[in-house]
């Protein structure tokens, strides 16, 4: 009897220290990535208005209708291009082994370069992501 007790407690003891806590990977899932995939694919060419924003923001009118105009279309190219890709493999872990986004995203330290993970909403910028985590 004492014996199993012994071996009640330690156990309990042991997993009451033990970690468990979700691995880094989990919330990137297949159904995260085709739904990443199919946002990039319709909402992709939400980058037109918000590169305008920021450019307009940034330099003014004429560098909006410049800059701006020719960021955001290799920003929408790119969005088509890799909700292409997604939407064609992601039953499969591709990048690195798993369902994480192929794409910088570096979007919160250097507006123009990299990409958020899913397109940006037209007029509302937030600065949660759509799981309600921290931004890095």
């Amino acid at each position: 009897m004492k014996k199993l007790l012994l071996v009640f407690l330690t156990v309990g003891v042991a997993m009451s220290m033990a970690d468990f806590q979700a691995p880094p990977g989990s919330k990137y899932t297949p159904m995260r990535k085709l739904s990443r995939a199919l946002a990039n694919l319709v909402y992709g060419v939400n980058e037109l208005p918000n590169q305008w924003e920021k450019s307009t923001i940034q330099g003014g009118n004429s560098e909006a209708a410049s800059w701006g105009t020719i960021h955001a279309g290799t920003k929408i190219v790119t969005r088509v291009g890799y909700g292409l890709y997604e939407l064609i493999t992601f039953p499969f872990p591709t990048y690195k082994g798993g369902y994480r986004q192929p794409y910088r995203t570096k979007e919160a330290m250097n507006p123009f370069r990299g990409y958020q993970e899913f397109p940006p909403e037209v007029g509302f910028t937030s600065g949660l992501s759509p799981t309600r985590e921290q931004v890095d």
